[in-house]
């Protein structure tokens, strides 16, 4: 049942990613579309700033779910099982203390913004931080099943070590 969850949560992710990027790519082509015909519309920018933001936060947990996140594992690997067993503690804890630390912090970024208009376009500026929240939780969640995950013995792992 929990993988069954975990497929659905990706698959949402990529659909909203795909709708994100459907969405940005019109947003712009309005704001070129709009510019070339000489009556430019004044929240292309703008909208299309709040997208990219949603879009790289979005990216962001795709690319934490499926462990893609950028790991120079040279001197790791080369680390005997013991000693790589307490490295890779130590970076899943790190990853878990880091998404805890943006998610917290992206809710006083939230509140401080709440009241804040937005130029061209009647919402609040909050939203640019909003995405902050889920992509810190799902780091630091991603951290937690590495870490559980990391202190199972795997035979692949341990035969990359022998």
């Amino acid at each position: 049942m929990l993988a069954r969850a975990r497929g659905l949560f990706d698959a949402l992710l990529a659909g909203l990613a795909a709708l994100l990027l459907a969405a940005l790519l019109g947003i712009v082509m309005a704001g070129v579309i709009s510019r070339g015909v000489n009556r430019p519309f004044s929240w292309t920018d703008e909208l299309s700033g709040f997208v990219m933001v949603w879009l790289a936060c979005i990216g962001w947990m795709i690319a934490t779910r499926r462990q893609a996140q950028i790991r120079i594992r040279v001197f790791q690997d080369k680390l005997p099982p013991g000693a790589w067993r307490i490295s890779e503690v130590i970076v899943q804890l790190g990853m878990i203390v880091l998404g805890l630390v943006i998610a917290w912090r992206s809710l006083h970024l939230i509140s401080v913004n709440w009241d804040v208009d937005a130029i061209a376009l009647p919402i609040s500026t909050a939203w640019m931080y909003v995405p902050l929240l889920p992509a810190g939780l799902v780091t630091a969640a991603q951290g937690a099943a590495e870490l559980i995950r990391s202190r199972a013995p795997s035979p692949d792992r341990e035969a990359l070590l022998s």
